[in-house]
């Protein structure tokens, strides 16, 4: 539905029809409700006493051996994913099915905490942004993330050239952190397309200032945040994921923060909390 230049996705959205398109997705998310309610319960039995305060709790004997990263000024980058309004801020298209999630973990103060902690320090940032343009809007197929993304509006901006409406539009960085992305020191890397960075100039950038262990955060942590881990291990780099620095939808399909942080177990060389991550920053040479 996103792919078709019909009439009814032509960009120039009434406020009448971006409701209606959050209301779809606040209706998703109660439809989630018992979804994630059993996949929680069966969590529980799988995961023991543990899991009975959370259902993301770590394993009280975990099987796979423990990893983790050093973290050095000169050789580590801070990147973020998507910290953007659609995604973080309850005027946002997706809040309806992310909002539980960010507020759960408390995702825009733990991204500007890290924020503030590696511009304090002198560590490279970088933010890996999601953009569509207009000619995105022509793609011939695509998967149903993809669909709706197209479909609601999500990251919208005018032309790849252009930056009208784009001030406080979704696509535009959460207030909270303009100031320290819009620094002229933050690597604001071309953007992404679907989740991964494979279509944009992130780890150029990255190695070019000799970058080889990455902290990860922002959004979405199933989709873009784990498709950046992927891809930069892949790459070679070491990357610890900050666990209440992202979140993720929750719908009839799943729980997206679960999926991720299970799989974030299964591969990151770290996973930290914002307080551990930020402790690290701070004691890094």
């Amino acid at each position: 539905m996103a792919c078709n230049h019909d009439d009814e996705h032509d960009h120039e959205l009434s406020g009448e029809v971006v409701e209606g398109r959050r209301g779809f997705l606040k209706m998703g998310a109660a439809a989630a409700a018992a979804g994630v309610a059993a996949a929680s319960g069966a969590t529980l039995g799988a995961t023991g006493a543990a899991a009975q305060e959370s259902p993301y709790a770590d394993p009280e004997t975990p099987a796979l051996p423990q990893t983790d990263v050093d973290v050095s000024l000169a050789n580590t980058a801070l990147v973020v994913t998507d910290p953007q309004i659609d995604f973080l801020s309850p005027d946002g298209v997706t809040w309806g099915v992310v909002g539980e999630s960010v507020t759960e973990h408390n995702t825009v103060a733990n991204i500007g905490r890290l924020f503030a902690a590696a511009k304090g320090r002198g560590m490279t940032v970088a933010i890996s942004p999601h953009y569509y343009y207009p000619t995105d809007h022509g793609w011939k197929f695509a998967g149903p993330l993809e669909v709706l993304m197209h479909s609601i509006g999500m990251f919208d901006r005018a032309g790849s050239l252009s930056l009208d409406g784009f001030e406080n539009s979704g696509a535009d960085f959460m207030p909270e952190y303009r100031d320290y992305i819009n620094d002229g020191q933050t690597i604001i890397a071309s953007p992404h397309k679907i989740y991964g960075p494979e279509t944009n100039d992130l780890s150029l950038q990255l190695r070019k200032n000799g970058i080889d262990k990455v902290i990860l955060a922002g959004m979405s942590a199933n989709l873009c945040t784990q498709a950046h881990l992927y891809a930069l291990l892949e790459q070679g780099y070491e990357v610890a994921v900050v666990r209440d620095a992202t979140a993720a939808a929750k719908l009839p399909e799943g729980d997206g923060y679960l999926a991720a942080i299970t799989n974030f177990r299964y591969v990151a060389n770290g996973l930290w909390t914002t307080d551990e991550a930020v402790e690290r920053i701070n004691a890094a040479s």
